[in-house]
């Protein structure tokens, strides 16, 4: 596709562009779909601008450039273009206005916020239709509370009222900085990071766990010492490797049978146990 002129050229083109009569319009259909004619392709999107800028103004409560909703528009159009099909017999109009709202759509929710949402339909609807349906239901009722207007609008959107309350939350307030000052006072040096609660352990814990390891880690190297050499490799390829071997693998390395292996390593268990509850009686209550 070719680059997108600026916003203003293409509303100032749309204004002079002629209206398409039905016969014109497929005719210019058929011209792009069985010749592939570029400029067949572009007069039909270009007579149908008008449609675009009347869809961006819809958006413009999104707090995003009218200028830059009409170019996103101008894709959704071309796309439309590219794709229409003259023998569905269906009117242009009629099939562009699903691809340019998609376009703004998209755009609006890639823009709107730095936190990416909308990512399903049912989500976008959501976006969408928030406030539309919130106004309404206020209108129907002065008693409705907010759990009940997330009911409601949940029901019709096929979300859940979580959903709804997160998504209403999202609305009703702009981005926010966590590195921004938690009061307008200057001489405090809090953020608003500060103060998110986080799951990482506390240092004290931190601590604690790195020397229970450490004991732990002396223990073991004190246990396995009781062990001859055979049991110890067994021990250590059975147990303590990542991959652990397996009895039949190990078996054939120490040209022993499976069940030998197995013998060897029930035995050396019990002899580390008996070694590491001698040297640490307090273990046995664990």
């Amino acid at each position: 596709m070719s680059p997108q002129p600026a916003p203003s050229s293409l509303i100032r083109a749309a204004m002079r562009a002629p209206y398409l009569q039905r016969d014109e319009e497929m005719a210019l259909a058929r011209r792009w779909r069985d010749e592939r004619d570029q400029s067949a392709m572009h007069a039909i999107a270009l007579a149908h601008m008008r449609l675009v800028i009347s869809m961006a103004a819809k958006f413009r409560n999104y707090g995003l450039p009218l200028g830059d909703l009409v170019q996103e528009g101008h894709v959704g159009l071309l796309e439309a273009a590219a794709r229409f099909e003259p023998d569905r017999d269906v009117r242009f109009s009629t099939y562009a206005t699903w691809w340019i709202r998609a376009s703004m759509q998209d755009y609006v929710l890639r823009n709107w916020s730095i936190v990416r949402g909308g990512a399903s339909s049912a989500q976008k609807a959501l976006f969408f239709n928030l406030r539309r349906l919130r106004a309404r239901l206020a209108q129907g009722s002065d008693t409705l509370s907010d759990h009940g207007f997330y009911d409601e609008i949940s029901k019709a959107l096929g979300v859940s009222a979580a959903d709804v309350a997160l998504m209403d939350a999202r609305l009703s307030a702009p981005d926010a900085s966590l590195n921004a000052p938690v009061s307008d006072d200057a001489s405090g040096a809090s953020e608003r990071m500060d103060f998110l609660r986080s799951d990482d352990p506390l240092p004290d814990e931190v601590v604690g766990d790195a020397i229970d390891d450490q004991r732990r880690r002396e223990w073991l190297s004190s246990a396995l010492a009781s062990l001859d050499d055979r049991e110890l490799r067994i021990i250590r390829e059975r147990r303590l490797a990542d991959d652990g071997a397996t009895l039949e693998s190990l078996g054939e390395r120490l040209g022993i049978s499976k069940e030998r292996v197995r013998q060897i390593e029930t035995r050396a268990l019990q002899k580390l146990r008996t070694a590491l509850l001698k040297a640490q009686p307090g273990l046995a209550a664990a």
